[in-house]
């Protein structure tokens, strides 16, 4: 009997729903359930087949043993070791080597330190900071947010110099980013699930957030165009992180949507904030995905440690494919490599024969 499990916080009716989904479903061949855990011991044993994480970034346990689980072939979505290496301002540097608009974005030395951390300890960091330069390449107005935050925790919109400084000394020990306000004329939210199926929801951010008022029901919000490029976007940035469930957000300005938050690996997903049908959508395509990968149908991300643990019978002589991570650093970098591609032997022999 397979097991999925899902490791949740404050949620209700997601988890629930997607538990009832998965169970019904499965015609009695796969048991979703709560997932509980108490001390984990270096020689644990596999519990969970498949485990949907949406609380670990909040609770280090958590992330640690859903590593540990991995170790013994557990699937968790979202890949613990990605989401703990991941912040936003790699993401956003990420995605615009691979061709998605991003509105321009600094990366900002903390405010302040723990501690320990003393002048000795920064001689590395420029002082004062060109502010100056700063604002005159972001430009106003400019939101000043967490470089790994989210949930709009901590996020401030900035129109001046002086109001930058203010809400700048206030930030304390975050690390902060100051990303260019686009002025959008339209807002979307994206579900991705299984880096395929995208959901385009219309989106008033300026809403207050988890009140329900937030997505808006517009038929034919984006002409078809525009829809199709939102669509393929979202799946270049979900193929690039490796994500098996996001959200990713468009500011779109004369007709260019630009992606301004898409580290979202466990998206609200609650029936009080998104909505009927947005929330069914999520729940049907999570439990398909899921259904399909205990089946065999999606493959496992390949870890650096898993050659290690491969037995000496399985190695071969054949080529075997690059693993994911090294896939995802080296994708930005496939572009230049093509022009300098070698030719192939039909190639040589056709340039031997013309010499």
């Amino acid at each position: 009997m397979k097991r999925v499990g899902i490791l949740v916080g404050r949620e209700q009716t997601f988890p629930e729903s997607i538990i009832n989904s998965i169970n019904e479903k499965s015609g009695g061949k796969v048991v979703a359930e709560m997932v509980k855990v108490g001390g984990i011991r270096l020689d644990e044993a596999k519990k969970y087949d498949v485990i949907i994480d949406r609380i670990s970034h909040e609770v280090p346990y958590y992330r640690a043993m859903l590593k540990r689980l991995a170790l013994e072939g557990t699937y968790v979505i979202n890949n613990p070791f990605w989401w703990s290496a991941d912040d936003k301002f790699f993401n956003f540097s990420l995605a615009a080597k691979i061709g998605v608009a991003i509105p321009k974005t600094v990366l900002l030395p903390q405010q302040d330190y723990i501690k320990d951390i003393t002048s000795e300890s920064l001689r590395n960091l420029e002082f004062p900071l060109d502010w100056e330069g700063i604002v005159n390449y972001v430009g106003f107005p400019a939101f000043l947010k967490p470089f790994d935050g989210g949930g709009w925790k901590n996020v401030s919109k900035i129109h001046s110099l002086e109001e930058l400084w203010s809400e700048y000394n206030q930030s304390g020990t975050l690390c902060m980013t100051l990303q260019e306000g686009i002025e959008y004329d339209q807002f979307v939210r994206c579900y991705c699930v299984g880096q395929e199926k995208v959901l385009i929801m219309p989106y008033d951010p300026s809403k207050p957030y988890l009140s329900g008022m937030q997505y808006v029901n517009v038929e034919n919000y984006l002409s078809p165009e525009l829809h199709k490029r939102v669509e393929q976007d979202v799946i270049t940035i979900c193929k690039a992180l490796g994500y098996d469930l996001n959200t990713v957000e468009f500011a779109i300005k004369d007709g260019i949507p630009y992606a301004i938050d898409f580290m979202n690996p466990a998206p609200d997903a609650e029936l009080a904030s998104v909505g009927e049908y947005n929330h069914r959508w999520i729940v049907d395509n999570m439990t398909d995905f899921i259904l399909k990968k205990l089946e065999g149908e999606v493959e496992t991300p390949e870890y650096r440690w898993s050659a290690m643990l491969n037995p000496p019978a399985k190695k071969s002589s054949v080529k075997t494919k690059a693993t994911t991570a090294e896939k995802r650093v080296a994708a930005p970098k496939a572009a230049k490599k093509t022009a300098g591609k070698a030719k192939s032997p039909a190639a040589k022999k056709s340039a031997k024969k013309e010499n």
